[in-house]
């Protein structure tokens, strides 16, 4: 399960007497509410009111929903534990009661005494030869500098903070302004490119209505085309009917012609019938001429040949010859009964001819009557071929027209594309320059953003950092009140020694009257120490008064009157500077005296009062 709080920055331990703070960071996950809070829980808690202390979970002012902030809560020093070895941590409990988060293990402890004096090590400016320096300086001045260095290092981190907040607010200022600009730029980029859109919309619609009317121009060609070959193949098909009409027309002339000419020859023969039989009329009428004349003769022979029966005998030749006679009359008459039937015969193919002659003569009408159809139509079909042909005429001008307006109008067309290309190319060529540009410009404020994100990261890892030294400062200007007190104490103590033993000296000088009472005149007066009570809270106000009292040197094994001279002979020659002591000495910390300080103010008025034995 991934953590929705984390806590950060949380130490070892803390010092019951100074307020705790409790840096956390609220991520994207979890949900903030104003019931959230965080409390101080000993370890080895089963339930949530198992609380020692607790916190509302605050957020800034500027937090959003779903985004990670950090935060920071206080815990008052009145409400912390007392120092003990028991381990504690922090929980953070949303408002529904669910534990989001548990930090590390620590535990509240009392203060260590600091060690009194440090021993700093000062190389030697003088011969090559020379001897190192040691310098022993209190604990207390030291950690003095050392919170003034910071308190200068945390000033200088503040300037350069303020300084960042105003170059931050100019980038700013100058990121709105580019922004700005870049947002009129980027509308008036829009504006062109729609503009342009617009314009090739336009183009592209004009060339669609153009490819429009050159398809229909073409269907119209095609469809001209299509009439044309229509026209054609009917031209070729009355052409060819024409053809066919002049070969029917030829063939029907021809037959007209036979026609005529077999009339003629059925004339003739009907007229060479009519005369052979006019002739054999003329010869039937003479047969019967000689019949009626054969009869008669045969009347008359009947006659004869009855007068001649009776004159039979008388005549005998005249009956031979009239037998020749009559045999060859009966052969005439066998002959002329010949005649006859050819005759009739004759006449049954006259009038077969005759019958074959009406017949001819009503076909030779029906013929004149589809000559006379045939020449009509011959001529309706001349009439509609001319008609044809104007058409053709007529429609090869109007093709020669489209073709030279189809012509013109690729011309026009080829022309126009050429120029709607152009036009194209060119604000494609625009288009690739203004994309070109934009993410040119995207790429600047990609970077200017990405600049942004690392000086706000800086930025928030200098306050974290800011916030860490802030603390650590406050820890040691915490221990450095702690010891102050400690040794204002001490001090305190070992001043009221010096004036118990400095009385006693003087009780020992009267006694003995080596020094006069004048000297005691000139010594020194020893003021005490400041109470306790001059450490008050406003140290945390002003700094300066964390600076310790300067404290009454030991006296050494000479007179109030040489002590003097020598304070004057140190007072003459000026300090060294911090900076040169930190170049050129070495701390060497000395660890804490093991007995008390009662025992430690106890050994030094032993060794003074042995020193001044020695020299009484």
């Amino acid at each position: 399960m991934e953590k929705c709080v984390e806590f950060r920055n949380v130490g070892c331990s803390y010092f019951p007497q100074s307020r705790v703070d409790c840096h956390y960071t609220i991520s994207s996950q979890h949900t903030w509410a104003s019931n959230d809070w965080v409390g101080l829980f000993k370890m080895g808690w089963t339930s949530v009111r198992d609380y020692h202390t607790f916190v509302w979970a605050l957020v800034p002012p500027s937090y959003e929903e779903g985004t990670e902030v950090n935060c920071c809560v206080q815990f008052q020093a009145a409400y912390l534990p007392k120092p003990s070895c028991h381990e504690y941590e922090f929980v953070y409990i949303s408002a529904k009661g669910e534990v989001c988060s548990r930090s590390s293990s620590f535990i509240f402890c009392a203060p260590k005494p600091l060690e009194d004096l440090v021993t700093l090590e000062e190389d030697s400016h003088g011969e090559e030869g020379g001897t190192d320096m040691l310098l022993v300086v209190p604990r207390a001045e030291l950690l003095q500098n050392r919170l003034q260095e910071c308190l200068q290092e945390r000033a200088e981190l503040l300037q350069a903070h303020e300084a960042t907040n105003r170059q931050r607010e100019k980038d700013k200022l100058e990121y709105k302004r580019a922004r700005e600009a870049w947002d009129r730029r980027r509308s008036e980029v829009e504006s062109d490119i729609s503009r342009l859109q617009r314009e090739l919309k336009h183009s592209h619609e004009q060339i669609k209505s153009m490819e429009r009317k050159q398809e229909e121009e073409q269907d119209l060609v095609e469809l001209l085309t299509q009439e044309k070959s229509t026209l054609l193949e009917a031209n070729e098909e009355s052409r060819v009917r024409i053809r066919e009409l002049e070969e029917d027309i030829k063939t029907l002339t021809q037959r007209t012609v036979d026609r005529e000419t077999e009339m003629e020859r059925m004339k003739e023969r009907a007229k060479r019938a009519g005369a052979q039989r006019k002739e054999e009329e003329s010869e039937r009428s003479a047969l019967q001429s000689k019949l009626e004349q054969t009869e008669a003769d045969l009347r008359s022979l009947s006659k004869e040949f009855q007068g001649l029966r009776t004159s039979l005998a008388q005549r005998d030749t005249s009956v031979l010859q009239l037998q020749s006679t009559i045999t060859t009359l009966t052969q005439k008459l066998t002959a002329a009964h010949r005649k006859e039937a050819e005759h009739e015969a004759t006449l049954k193919e006259m009038r077969s001819l005759q019958e074959r002659l009406n017949t001819s003569e009503r076909a030779s009408e029906g013929l004149k009557s589809d000559l006379s159809s045939m020449v009509a139509q011959r001529d309706h079909t001349q009439s509609e071929l001319h008609q044809a042909r104007l058409q053709a005429a007529q429609l090869t001008l109007q093709l020669a027209d489209a073709s030279l307006a189809l012509r013109e109008g690729r011309a026009r067309w080829a022309q126009e594309r050429q120029g709607l290309q152009l036009t194209a190319e060119k604000d494609h060529a625009r288009l690739q320059k203004l994309t070109a540009e934009m993410e040119t410009i995207e790429e600047s404020l990609q970077e200017e953003r990405m600049e942004r994100v690392k000086l706000e990261v800086e930025i928030g890892r200098e306050k974290d950092c800011n916030r860490v030294q802030l603390c650590e400062t406050r820890r040691e200007l915490q221990e450095l009140k702690t010891s102050v007190r400690v040794t204002q104490k001490e001090k305190e103590q070992l001043l009221a020694e010096k004036q118990e033993l400095m009385h006693y000296i003087c009780q020992l000088e009267q006694k003995t009257g080596t020094v006069s009472s004048a000297k005691w005149s000139a010594a020194p007066v020893l003021f005490p120490g400041r109470p306790a009570s001059a450490t008050s809270d406003s140290e945390d106000e002003n700094p300066e008064a964390l600076q310790p009292l300067r404290p009454p040197r030991p006296l050494g094994n000479y007179s109030l009157c040489e002590q003097g001279e020598l304070e004057l002979l140190r007072l003459a020659t000026p300090p060294p500077s911090p900076r040169e002591a930190e170049r050129s000495a070495v701390v060497i910390n000395q660890p804490a005296p093991l007995t008390s300080p009662h025992q430690a103010s106890a050994e030094t008025a032993a060794h003074s009062s042995d020193s001044v034995r020695r020299t009484i």
